[in-house]
């Protein structure tokens, strides 16, 4: 099947038919014969695969544990249509997502107190900031352990729960043909927000949106979007906020006003707020703690000045260095 070899790179591709050597094949071989004459797969899908895939740099064990377990779901059958084999590939490429970073060692509570908690998630790429939001929004099932969120397992309460909760990322765009103002209402219908129109202009005089409420989404810059995704995710009133570096590549004055609205927004609403971002201006104006992550695992917890102090550094950004660079610093 062609369409997977145009998603891997020659060294990717290489690195898997290498560790594939003992076994005769290579890995398109094993993938398209996993399955072949089944159906067609979305475009869409084989995106998620390359991301998963190549992108997050698993081992050859790994990606081929995906390919396995596709080929024992659909085995069975002689035809899989199309809905349900894409259902299936899905489903475990959000299992291999999950696993990839789920972390054999995450555990931290966001305090619940009377006043604002906001915690920072602090790692590299790929060492499991956004795999860990996602599933604390219900999106990935851990492997292990529970999310519980006031007490409540998410997995078994998640339209309750999800009902308080929001997120923000800039990789997720919102519908681009719809106005501002429409998004803001599509997704505040969806939460069941009373008073509506109260809300949007609420929100809309403290993040500047009054002039953009008809103005077409996809045709706003960076940083207007940036604010009309922060609208949204405050839409509902969440008591519990989900930031996924939220002032990536915003220009500086953006990525102030928007730090400076969160610190007047956490203060006045009182919210507990879960934060992954690299930005260390962030960690010292937001912060109450920083988890500090490496592989999927939590290797150090404490406040800002408490880090720095422990690991002997001027600053954070400076422990954080140490988190990349020196692999016995947090071991």
């Amino acid at each position: 099947m062609s369409f997977f070899k145009k998603i891997f790179s020659s060294d990717k591709k290489a690195t898997l038919d290498k560790g594939l050597e003992k076994s005769n094949s290579n890995f398109f071989d094993k993938l398209s014969k996993a399955v072949v004459g089944k159906s067609k797969v979305d475009a869409d899908v084989l995106d998620n695969l390359e991301e998963v895939l190549v992108t997050s740099d698993v081992g050859v064990n790994t990606t081929l544990k995906v390919i396995d377990r596709i080929e024992a779901r659909v085995a069975k059958d002689k035809y899989v249509g199309t809905e349900a084999l894409n259902l299936i590939l899905r489903e475990e490429i959000a299992g291999l997502l999950s696993e990839t970073n789920s972390g054999e060692d995450i555990d931290f509570t966001i305090p619940q107190t009377n006043k604002p908690d906001v915690i920072m998630v602090v790692g590299v790429n790929g060492a499991g900031k956004t795999t860990t939001i996602g599933m604390m929004l219900g999106l990935l099932k851990p492997t292990n352990g529970q999310v519980l969120i006031n007490g409540m397992d998410i997995e078994k309460n998640k339209i309750s729960l999800l009902h308080k909760m929001n997120f923000i990322s800039p990789y997720i765009e919102l519908p681009k043909k719809l106005t501002v103002k429409q998004n803001l209402v599509v997704y505040g219908k969806l939460y069941n927000v009373n008073n509506l129109n109260e809300q949007i202009d609420y929100l809309s005089n403290k993040l500047r949106l009054n002039k953009l409420l008809d103005n077409i989404t996809g045709e706003l810059s960076s940083g207007q979007k940036n604010r009309v995704s922060l609208a949204k995710a405050l839409i509902n009133n969440p008591t519990v906020l989900l930031l996924d570096e939220p002032t990536a590549s915003l220009d500086p004055e953006t990525g102030d006003f928007v730090r400076t609205f969160l610190e007047s927004y956490k203060k006045e609403k009182k919210i507990s707020v879960l934060l992954a971002s690299h930005n260390m201006d962030e960690v010292k104006r937001l912060c109450n703690s920083v988890l500090m992550m490496k592989d999927g695992t939590i290797v150090d917890s404490g406040t800002p000045d408490d880090l720095i102090a422990k690991h002997g550094r001027k600053n954070l950004e400076e422990v954080f260095l140490e988190l990349v660079r020196n692999k016995n610093e947090f071991n």
